[in-house]
């Protein structure tokens, strides 16, 4: 199957699965209230729309499952994009976006304020300003660490975002033992795991925003990014200035994953999985990687938050949850393949 075949299928995929997670829940939805309800919100078609639903259904659909079941999306999306470019740049085939210590940033400043109110004055952003300003001060850390003489190589900069990310985690759990309240430390834990269930629209723009200028940007750099998982030295001779690039890419995909993390809280294993199942498919060139990790990402956060919610209802887990019960085995099968390399292939 090529790739367009590929992103239909895709796409439907995508379709079924935003219908079925908005059914699915304590109060069932018929599957065409399900498309009924926001369509009736667009200027220009609203009004041709029969509105045969109950005003709950409504609040339920628009207010509550919709924007929960979009952010996953978008998160999911961002997290297979940025993913994918991580494991090329470091030429790693284990690393996710979270490599360079931005959710061990997020989750210091996070527990800050969830713990401790810090940053009041951002009313119900608090939280989100903080986690997305935790990420940042984490990501020029290991930026300055790992440059050295004005260049970065990919050995400094892994070895700066594992010493960065100690130490912050180092921090975070350092404040939750000077937790006050046992309340505060079960929500800090909770956030840390990673959940949609705070998700408002006015949530959706920045992140959908970043996801899709993020992922446009990488687009037009397929090419480059094809050349890195060649070698520096191949890289060079094509005309790519790498520490120029290496340095674009660590502030993009680190700002992209700081975006995230501020909105869902950390969940892991979706950007390591989903290159390694968007090369299966479509081979190694990122101008098919990018869009299929988006696509296969956005698909896995909206049916790991369907479980998360419905698994041990009325309590929710948390996804980070169910993305490792899921991704552990994935991750034991990848160490365990001998004849696994980089692109996808065998031997």
């Amino acid at each position: 199957m090529g790739l367009r075949g590929v992103l239909w299928l895709l796409f439907g995929m995508f379709l079924l699965s935003v219908t079925l997670a908005v059914m699915l829940g304590p109060i069932k939805i018929a599957p065409e209230t399900v498309w009924k309800i926001p369509l009736s919100h667009l200027p220009g078609i609203g009004q041709a729309i029969e509105r045969d639903w109950t005003k709950a259904q409504e609040h339920i659909i628009w207010d509550i499952r919709f924007p929960r079941v979009l952010l996953g999306a978008v998160v999911g999306a961002g997290l297979g994009v940025a993913g994918a470019v991580m494991q090329s740049l470091l030429r790693n085939s284990l690393a996710d976006p979270y490599i360079l210590g931005v959710s061990s940033g997020s989750s210091a400043a996070a527990t800050l304020v969830i713990i401790f109110g810090v940053l009041p004055y951002f009313g119900q952003y608090a939280l989100t300003f903080g986690a997305f300003f935790g990420a940042l001060v984490s990501m020029i850390a290991v930026y300055l660490v790992a440059q050295v003489r004005g260049s970065i190589n990919t050995s400094r900069l892994l070895l700066a975002g594992i010493a960065v990310s100690m130490v912050l985690s180092a921090v975070t759990n350092f404040i939750i033992m000077l937790a006050p309240k046992e309340q505060g430390i079960r929500d800090a834990m909770f956030w840390m795991m990673g959940s949609f269930s705070g998700a408002k629209w006015e949530y959706l723009t920045i992140p959908g925003l970043a996801v899709l200028a993020g992922t446009a940007f990488l687009l037009f750099q397929y090419r480059a990014l094809n050349a890195v998982l060649m070698g520096d030295e191949t890289a060079k001779t094509l005309g790519i200035n790498m520490d120029a690039f290496r340095k674009t890419l660590i502030l993009v995909v680190s700002l992209l994953t700081g975006v995230i993390v501020a909105v869902s809280g950390c969940i892991g294993f979706i950007g390591m999985m989903m290159p390694h199942i968007a090369r299966f498919l479509v081979g190694s060139d990122h101008r098919r990687v990018l869009p299929v990790c988006a696509g296969l990402g956005a698909i896995t956060a909206i049916w790991a938050d369907v479980l998360a919610r419905l698994v041990l209802a009325p309590q929710e887990v948390p996804i980070g949850v169910v993305t490792a019960l899921c991704g552990g085995p994935f991750f034991i099968w990848l160490l365990r393949r001998s004849t696994y390399t980089f692109g996808g292939g065998s031997k």
